[in-house]
Parts: C-alpha cells; sequence; structure tokens
C-alpha cells in the first residue's frame, strides 16, 4: 500500500496504491461526495481484489486531499478524475473505472472518454432521496463499456427495482443503505454483506475476461 500525489487541473489528488502480484488488470475508484476511501466497501475491494489478479488503485479527489468538507461541482469532479488518468494507466494494463455514489457518477461520464475498458458503480445516486423524478439514469445507461451496479436493497437514492433496464449488471445489497450498512434486526451480518460486494465484483471481473487496454484514441475512434 503506497500512496501517490498526482497533480490536476483540480489540484492534487492522491492514490493509494494496493498492488497484485501478477496483475492482469487495474481498478481505479474513487470516493463519495459525503466521505473518502475509507468507506467499507473501498477498503473491502482493496483488501480482496489483489488476490484475484487486479491492482486497485484507491482515488482521492483534490478537495478530499485539500481537507475540504463539500464536494465541488461535478465539472470539477471530472477534471480531477481525468487528471489521474494518466498515472493509473500508466501500467499499461486494462483499467476498470470505478466510484462509490458521486464517484461512481463521474466513472460513468468518462468511461469511453479516457479509454476504461468497464465501470464499477457502487451505490449509483440514481435520484436525489424522495425526488425520483430527477433521475441521473442517462449518465449510467451512457457509460459506453461493460458495467456492474452494487446497490442497497434500501438506498433511498435508488432501489435496484427503480433502475430502468439496461445493458448492466446488477448485484443488490439486501437491507443495505447507500453505505451498504444493513440494520441488525435483518439477520445479516456486515461481514456477509461485504462479502456479498466483493464476491460479486470479483466475479464479473472474472467475466470480463481477457481485455486490452484502450488507449483514449481508440476510445475516440468508437464514440
Amino acid at each position: 500500500m503506497s500512496p501517490e500525489i498526482v497533480p490536476t487541473d483540480a489540484g492534487d489528488a492522491r492514490i493509494t496504491w494496493h498492488p497484485a502480484k501478477n496483475p492482469r488488470l487495474v481498478l481505479a475508484v474513487s470516493h463519495g461526495a459525503g466521505g473518502g476511501i475509507e468507506a467499507r466497501d473501498l477498503q473491502a475491494l482493496a483488501a480482496v481484489l489483489p488476490a484475484h489478479g487486479v491492482t486497485v488503485a484507491l482515488v482521492e479527489q483534490p478537495w478530499r486531499v485539500a481537507g475540504k468538507k463539500v464536494a465541488p461541482a461535478p465539472k470539477t469532479l471530472d477534471v480531477g478524475w481525468r487528471g489521474v488518468w494518466g498515472a493509473v494507466a500508466a501500467r499499461r494494463l486494462p483499467v476498470i473505472a470505478g466510484g462509490r455514489s458521486a464517484g461512481a457518477r463521474v466513472a460513468c461520464r468518462t468511461a469511453t472518454e479516457l479509454g476504461a475498458v468497464a465501470v464499477l458503480a457502487l451505490g449509483f445516486p440514481l435520484h436525489p432521496p424522495g425526488r425520483p423524478e430527477k433521475s441521473r439514469a442517462a449518465e449510467l445507461l451512457g457509460a459506453g463499456v461493460p458495467t456492474l451496479v452494487v446497490q442497497g436493497g434500501n438506498d433511498p437514492f435508488g432501489k435496484p427495482e427503480e433502475f430502468p433496464a439496461g445493458e448492466f449488471g446488477m448485484v443488490e445489497v439486501a437491507y443495505g443503505d447507500h453505505g451498504f450498512a444493513v440494520p441488525k434486526r435483518c439477520g445479516i451480518t456486515q461481514e456477509e454483506t461485504v462479502s456479498v460486494i466483493t464476491d460479486g465484483v470479483a466475479a464479473w471481473i472474472a467475466s470480463l475476461g481477457n481485455v486490452e487496454p484502450r488507449t483514449t484514441v481508440e476510445a475516440d475512434r468508437e464514440r
């Protein structure tokens, strides 16, 4: 586990690397607007996936590195994400773009532009709580690459059954909220919940097969 400071046009970002011994893929995954890379799902993926040949890069957006408490506008988040892409792609391995909540939206919006081979969306905020008419489904459906959504069954930002039909996979975390916490009365432990996430993501990555790195030039040609 080693941190790397990466200058971007939005300020300095930070990547914490969790390397696999013989990596075949990189998962670059960022946090949401209400927290950092200490989120339980991000930490669990960083602990488990290297054994599956996936190097995990936990990306902290510049606003978090600077110690700010409020996330900037989506366009600024995209700028920060674009700025770290060169560092995560420098290993010349296929890169899966990922994120939780606001980070998932960033990954979807920029996937084809940056040449990601797939997108992992953890707790995708389909709409603001109580405002289903404010749908962000277009971002998810427009990712343009294989996509997996991992969603809590009781997520106020969008329950699994609220998602539109589309070419993306879905792993439901039963009883989970937006941070995948589950109530004690549900009969499922937090450890079991985390295993649902890591097992589901590992299986999905395995299903991608042997993928090759995509350059931004190749991505531009496909758009």
